[in-house]
């Protein structure tokens, strides 16, 4: 008898472990940097804290480096269904939600500050909401940070970038302001980049401190070149599917937690940014601040070309905050 009952007791007890297993729901968080990027951080830290706030139920996985795919067919696996979560630059994602462009716009934001009021107010809600049209839920904006040149050769002012090859996003506002700045703009997906600088099939590109060093560019170029031209959004996306398929309470710890990691992921982009300026100079790479004037003034054309296009949001993000 005893026996009896330690055997229903094992096999109960085998019960509840089977379906608590059963009822652990496991998502798929996929990014195009580094690991060693700011958004890999972030993505760790919201895997974190989901697991926590949810008892277990929610378990998230991080693939960094384009494990998922590259930006644009992480996001069309959004789409599908076939990626759960995905934090990707602005390149690729105005051929789904065409007004995201705007934040791509040359020298619109005047500082960290103004970049985060826009996108944690109402601007940012609309261009988030923007995305359940293509059956993508828009969740956040965290960070990429401040884009800035890098070349063979020392850039000063825009006449120095006649005729150089330059690597852009795939993404048409960024290729029309290098070429108001006389370069030529060859746009490219992220995995080339190395190989194409190496190999001279492109001179230049431009991102962010944290990429060129994460991704070792100072063994194929000699400048980074501090113009600051773009501030560089790293959007947080869902796919719907997922959420739909997720329990409320679920859903809402996901959410909110993606949203609430937002100002450390921040924080420590602007930190490892700095360290990893000093770490560029350090493996030998020549780090130059100059005025950017001219190239504000040579994109100001650009500003004016899209400003009806993307219907009064550039004159609405250039006023707000300023009193």
């Amino acid at each position: 008898m005893k026996s009896c009952c330690r055997t229903l007791g094992i096999l109960f007890a085998v019960g509840l472990l089977s379906l608590a297993a059963a009822q652990t729901i496991t998502l798929q968080m996929g990014h195009g940097a580094q690991a060693s990027h700011p958004t890999q951080f972030g993505c760790e830290r919201v895997a974190e804290l989901v697991a926590e706030r949810s008892g277990g139920r929610l378990q998230i996985e991080v693939f960094p480096n384009r494990q998922l795919g590259e930006e644009r067919e992480m996001v069309e696996g959004l789409q599908l269904g076939t990626v759960d979560i995905t934090v990707v630059s602005t390149g690729p994602l105005g051929g789904f939600v065409p007004q995201i462009n705007v934040i791509d716009l040359p020298f619109l934001f005047r500082d960290a500050a103004h970049a985060y009021a826009v996108f944690d107010g109402p601007i940012g809600d609309e261009l988030l909401a923007a995305f359940s049209d293509v059956g993508i839920a828009g969740v956040a904006f965290w960070e990429n940070g401040w884009r800035h040149l890098t070349a063979k050769r020392l850039v000063q002012q825009p006449s120095d970038l006649a005729g150089v090859k330059i690597r852009t996003m795939e993404n048409v506002v960024h290729m029309d302001a290098f070429s108001a700045l006389g370069a030529g703009p060859i746009p490219m997906v992220w995995g080339e980049v190395y190989t194409s600088l190496q190999q001279g099939v492109i001179d230049a590109q431009e991102n962010p401190i944290t990429v060129i060093y994460t991704n070792a560019l100072w063994e194929v170029q000699d400048f980074t070149i501090l113009t600051g031209h773009v501030y560089g959004a790293h959007l947080v996306l869902v796919s719907q599917r997922t959420l739909d398929r997720l329990p409320d309470d679920l859903k809402e710890i996901l959410l909110d937690t993606i949203r609430e990691v937002s100002d450390y992921q921040r924080a420590k982009s602007t930190e490892l940014g700095a360290e990893m300026t000093e770490l560029l100079r350090a493996e030998g790479m020549e780090v130059v601040e100059i005025d950017t004037t001219p190239f504000r003034e040579a994109t100001a054309s650009v500003l004016e070309k899209y400003s009806d296009r993307f219907g009064g949001l550039v004159e609405q993000i250039q006023a707000f905050g300023d009193n």
